[in-house]
């Protein structure tokens, strides 16, 4: 047992060190994944056959293809096919995340905003509202108490998935447990097992924050927040294609 603490002593700061990057993929590719899927949500509504066309390709490619193919197109195949290169690995991973997951982001928008009542988009006609009042004062609002636990549900999926990084050479926390299993193997199990715990520590912390938004969300509404929403299972369809 003294043995176990003195490696997880020793293991400590580099994955740390590697969290950093987890961090990063993590909260940058979530902040673009949550922007393209108001995008294409929103695309997909529109009246243009053209534009719901484009957004349901998009959504429908990027759902379809597997995010480790995804990550390894921006790497490798993207400069010889753009003779485009990005100037960090970092941010390749970052862009597959958001793409990825803003495609399955995308069916959330959609959904939510099909569950508001017609008769909502009637009144913010009625009050001649511009399109963009409609959807900031009365509809995103009221879509959103429900889009919040399937984006909960998703942001755990992309944290998770921020791992496969480790396939290109990114320094996340995996690739840092890893390194250390290669050059010292009695560390291994400490390395590992503290990479569960620190995955485990971020997903709760995002889980706890997203149901606080969820019930503010809810508040707001004057609706009330039953606990077994919070707790709510991730269905197939919110998962992203590894």
């Amino acid at each position: 047992m003294g043995d176990f603490f003195t490696t997880f002593a020793d293991a400590l700061p580099q994955l740390l060190s590697g969290i950093r990057i987890t961090l990063i993929l993590t909260a940058s590719g979530a902040v673009l994944a949550l922007v393209l899927s108001f995008l294409f949500g929103l695309m997909s509504r529109s009246r243009s056959i053209m534009v719901r066309g484009t957004s349901r390709v998009i959504v429908e490619f990027f759902r379809g293809t597997s995010l480790v193919v995804q990550l390894f197109w921006f790497v490798y195949a993207m400069p010889i096919v753009t003779g485009f290169q990005l100037d960090d690995p970092v941010y390749a991973g970052i862009i597959a995340l958001g793409l990825n997951y803003g495609a399955y982001g995308a069916e959330v928008v959609r959904g939510g905003l099909n569950a508001v009542p017609q008769a909502q988009w009637e009144a913010t006609i009625a009050l001649n509202m511009t399109p963009l009042q409609r959807l900031r004062l009365v509809i995103v609002p009221q879509a959103m108490a429900e889009m919040i636990p399937p984006f909960g549900n998703l942001l755990i999926q992309l944290l998770k998935a921020s791992s496969l990084v480790v396939l290109v050479g990114i320094a996340d926390l995996s690739f840092e447990a890893e390194k250390i299993r290669l050059t010292n193997a009695t560390e291994a199990t400490a390395a590992f097992s503290i990479s569960l715990v620190l995955y485990f520590v971020l997903a709760w912390l995002l889980n706890t924050g997203m149901r606080a938004w969820e019930g503010h969300a809810k508040a707001k509404l004057g609706r009330p927040v039953p606990r077994k929403r919070l707790l709510q299972p991730v269905r197939a369809d919110q998962g992203g294609a590894v």
